[in-house]
């Protein structure tokens, strides 16, 4: 027999003592990106950087030191940009994120602040591209110099709830070759390896707020 209830403006279909809920609220559909404040400065030519081919592909040709950017104008650029799906604009704002990660030091952790909404945009997204370009330079930051990691932990309650939603999606291919592992595509995997590269450089208080955010997870310090 069945039958249709109405319940807080809900509706569930039952029979005998089957109940089925509400569709899915549509927590993985991808949300269309806005403009990009990266592309805007790109076509206006305001990055001192050009594209270069060589033997091993392309990479960013800087026309200054690296190490003299300002750091607080370029890297939140560079981060606002990691939402971008479209050669060039992806490849120079990837590239530029981890070019300026690797020679910035000191310079790093008193931007982090400003680096906190074009990670959180990057993720709402919800394009798989843009979360596992945006998590591996969340790798990158956290590992890029002294207190880095610490000092992400108190923004953890924007950025780790994304992560949350897709931590288990993981790709089964059965007996087959995942390739999206090979290129450290898979979305599940990254996340994890991301939450533990976090709690080995987030200080004593990253387990506990990455458990609170991320439920399931479990310590990786644990011997």
């Amino acid at each position: 027999m069945w039958f249709v209830e109405r319940a807080s403006n809900k509706t569930y279909t039952k029979h005998a003592n089957q109940v089925v809920g509400p569709p899915a609220a549509g927590a993985f559909r991808e949300r269309p990106p806005k403009p990009t404040t990266f592309r805007k400065f790109y076509e206006r030519g305001e990055f001192p950087m050009a594209l270069e081919h060589d033997a091993k592909g392309n990479r960013i040709a800087w026309k200054v030191e690296i190490e003299k950017l300002d750091y607080h104008h370029y890297l939140p650029l560079f981060f606002d940009g990691l939402c971008e799906t479209v050669h060039p604009y992806e490849f120079f704002a990837r590239q530029g994120v981890h070019d300026m990660l690797e020679h910035g030091s000191t310079k790093i952790q008193p931007v982090i602040p400003q680096l906190i909404i074009p990670i959180k945009n990057a993720l709402n997204t919800r394009n798989r591209q843009v979360i596992c370009t945006t998590l591996k330079g969340l790798q990158h930051l956290v590992m890029s110099g002294d207190m880095v990691g610490e000092a992400l932990v108190p923004y953890y309650r924007q950025i780790l709830p994304i992560l949350n939603i897709f931590k288990n999606m993981n790709i089964n291919s059965g007996d087959g070759i995942d390739y999206s592992q090979q290129k450290r595509q898979n979305i599940g995997d990254l996340i994890q390896e991301t939450l533990e590269v976090f709690e080995r450089y987030g200080g004593e208080d990253a387990f506990i707020n990455i458990k609170y955010m991320v439920p399931t997870y479990e310590s990786c310090m644990i011997c």
